[in-house]
């Protein structure tokens, strides 16, 4: 369990705990430890190297197992990257010179030759029917032997590895900071948090725990501590009873709801009883998932005690033997009078979250001035009841509504699903925009606190607000949905590796390429295996022990504007249902050589774990000067249960790219801005120079050097900069 422990806050945050056991000369076995680690892009920090040294060699090289397995599969070196083509990117051929020599392969082979001729004389070429197409046909070794060793670079990746404080103390403050995030979760980060609360759910707790999610997974494993839940509305009992039968928190999601302990079943329906009886009101939130509350109540057996009539009443209510009007009925009702004034009043006083949310909508339906300005007095009344996410939140919508309408609007759900629709939404008045800006901004800046001395790595500034967990998979170098980071590097080679669980499964990696307008300019695939602007590793299509695919792009070659990866699910397992799944990118110069797969020149490795079949990590664009950016969209398209390809969704994909780019996501350029005009002193870091007293450092990467009592905050923990 320790060690479980370690690997996740070494994931999460880039540290090794401080190793344990006894003194002893380490330095030798620490030196083979960093060595070790620099084959993967990992390095120790050199207060961590001393750390180490200081340890006996045994324990040395226990720590450097466990270490380097963890790093390994944070960048995606952890399996075994073979290639279809086992020279490559050299030798590719032309896509329809390799599809006729599999098919004389195939009529040389005399178990396949007939089905093969047949299918030809009635003019099909069906590729997965071809012996030799879609197969390895070397052994990894094989591959590795024909490939020199990389020739190490300056751009080489180096992510340097901190010392942490004891296993103990960095598991609580993991425990802490995940339990009391602002934001969402994204669902690994929220399985890591379950392990977590279940060895801290009797130690030290966070002040709060905002995320209803989060109170859930924790509540859980307070009840097996024997603590008491907490418990401040119906769907927070709702929530837990989902968590002990280890089905869907978020609700979004049915759950299966097995048989209650007794216990279980008083602790629940006692908690209900006491919600509804200090506030019978709260049966207006039982409607929203009346069927999981149905589904619920033939686990409780309610009737089954009549002490508790309040938590009775919730279950007659989804029944429809009560009513209970929901707030939502309620607003609804009035906003169907044409009474926006009243609307945004109830919303106000009774859950202020959601007047912003419709704050557009409310505005929008505004006729006059009059009402106009009273549904802006109640948002500046409610602002300080709302959450500092929420706040943001609308802060960002509101500064996308400038000017004229959009003819495309962008829709991203919870799971990263993406689609396109009109925008028919008129403009809101510029009056009212900049008022609301005023507002928003106001109370943004009055709850940051101070951070002292702000020292900023400018490459962070354009780095999206984390307003949600999940607006970014879970890997390594992974950055919110929205931002912007450079690019620097003559090759550019995606990767893909996925390995299916239980039935035959074919992912295939593509590239877009687009020009300014969003035009096709062509792409690489197994359909179109080279081009002027690189080459494809060659097509897998079947994966029992693992498979990789590649596509290798000169940058100085590419004739658009934007380049476009993307994985497609051809056939067998969805993003969701593979064993293991996921996608990256590696930047290196053109005389580096080295294999297929280099973690050292890994930049980005995210897990796929989202609906659709259709993948969309993040775009790389081309700006006027030449320099190349990426954009993280962590997307994913519905598709077509089989057979997709980058020909069928490029037109989709060009008018989604359109309308995302087309938005301005809240960076962390606008909080240092407000911190800024709140009189924090902030200086752009220039890399080399670190000031002698504390900061709170905020960039990519924490640096080596910084004085002690600084604050870190990074790409792990940026959730925390968000004001609560």
């Amino acid at each position: 369990m320790v060690h479980a422990l370690e690997h996740l806050v070494v994931r999460h945050t880039l540290r090794l705990p401080s190793p344990t056991g006894p003194a002893g000369d380490g330095a030798s076995a620490a030196r083979r430890f960093d060595a070790a680690l620099m084959t993967a892009g990992f390095k120790l920090s050199a207060e961590l190297f001393e750390r180490l040294s200081g340890c006996a060699e045994p324990a040395v090289v226990d720590t450097a197992v466990r270490t380097l397995a963890t790093v390994r599969e944070l960048v995606g070196d952890h399996v075994r990257h073979n290639v279809y083509f086992v020279d490559f990117p050299a030798n590719v051929p032309d896509t329809l010179d390799f599809w006729m020599a599999c098919v004389a392969d195939a009529i040389e082979d005399g178990d396949a030759r007939a089905g093969a001729v047949d299918r030809l004389r009635a003019g099909v070429l069906d590729l997965l029917t071809l012996p030799s197409y879609g197969r390895y046909r070397h052994t990894y070794e094989e591959m590795l032997a024909v490939h020199d060793e990389l020739i190490a670079a300056a751009g080489d990746r180096l992510t340097v590895l901190h010392l942490g404080g004891d296993v103990e103390a960095e598991v609580t403050e993991l425990y802490l900071a995940l339990a009391g995030s602002p934001t969402p979760l994204g669902e690994e980060h929220l399985r890591d948090l379950a392990l977590l609360a279940e060895n801290g759910a009797d130690g030290p707790q966070p002040g709060s725990i905002p995320v209803r999610e989060n109170r859930a997974v924790v509540n859980r494993a307070r009840l097996r501590t024997g603590a008491p839940p907490l418990l401040d509305t119906v769907t927070d009992v709702l929530r837990l009873a989902c968590a002990l039968a280890e089905g869907d928190v978020t609700l979004r999601e049915p759950t299966r709801f097995r048989a209650l302990s007794r216990p279980h079943r008083r602790l629940l329906l006692a908690g209900l009883d006491a919600l509804v009886a200090a506030s019978p009101a709260k049966l207006s939130d039982v409607s929203a998932h009346g069927e999981a509350w149905k589904r619920l109540g033939e686990r409780l057996h309610p009737h089954e005690y009549p002490h508790w009539p309040h938590a009775a009443e919730v279950f007659a209510v989804a029944r429809g033997e009560r009513k209970a009007p929901s707030l939502d009925s309620r607003v609804e009702e009035m906003l169907g009078g044409g009474d926006v004034a009243a609307a945004a009043e109830l919303l106000a006083s009774a859950a202020p979250g959601r007047l912003f949310r419709a704050l557009d909508r409310l505005l929008r339906g505004a006729v006059e001035g009059k009402e106009r300005d009273a549904v802006l007095a109640a948002a500046e009344r409610a602002a300080p009841e709302v959450s500092g996410r929420v706040v943001l939140s609308v802060r960002e919508h509101v500064g996308n509504r400038a000017g004229e309408s959009r003819e495309r609007r962008v829709f991203v759900n919870r799971e990263g699903r993406a689609w396109v629709a009109a925008d028919t939404r008129p403009p809101l008045p510029d009056a009212a925009r900049e008022r609301l800006v005023e507002v928003l901004d106001a109370e943004t800046r009055r709850r940051l606190p101070d951070p002292g001395h702000l020292l900023i790595d400018p490459d962070v500034l354009d780095v999206a607000l984390p307003l949600s967990g999940r607006a970014a998979s879970a890997g390594l170098g992974v950055l919110p949905r929205g931002s912007v980071s450079p690019v620097e590097g003559e090759l550019l080679r995606f990767f893909t590796y996925w390995r299916e669980a239980a039935r035959t499964t074919d992912h295939d990696l593509s590239a877009l390429v687009l020009d300014d307008n969003y035009a096709t300019v062509t792409w690489l695939s197994y359909t179109a295996l080279t081009d002027v602007e690189g080459k494809h590793s060659g097509d897998i299509t079947e994966a029992p022990d693992g498979a990789s695919e590649f596509i290798d792009l000169r940058l100085g070659a590419v004739r658009g504007t934007f380049v476009v990866p993307q994985v497609h699910v051809f056939s067998g397992e969805g993003f969701d249902e593979a064993a293991e799944c996921f996608f990256g990118f590696m930047l290196r110069e053109s005389e580096q050589g080295g294999r297929p797969f280099e973690p050292r020149t890994v930049r980005m490795k995210s897990d796929l774990r989202g609906p659709g079949r259709v993948a969309l990590p993040l775009a790389f664009r081309r700006d006027e000067e030449g320099r190349w950016h990426a954009h993280w969209l962590h997307l994913y398209l519905r598709g077509t249960p089989s057979a997709n390809r980058v020909e069928e969704h490029r037109v989709s994909i060009a008018v989604l790219l359109r309308g995302l780019l087309g938005r301005n996501p809240l960076t962390v350029r606008h909080l240092v801005a407000l911190l800024a005009e709140s009189g924090a002193p902030t200086t752009l870091w220039d890399g080399r120079t670190l000031p002698d007293a504390p900061v709170t450092y905020i960039g990519l990467e924490r640096p080596e050097g910084l004085a002690p009592g600084s604050r870190v905050l990074t790409p792990e923990n940026l959730r925390d900069l968000l004001p609560v």
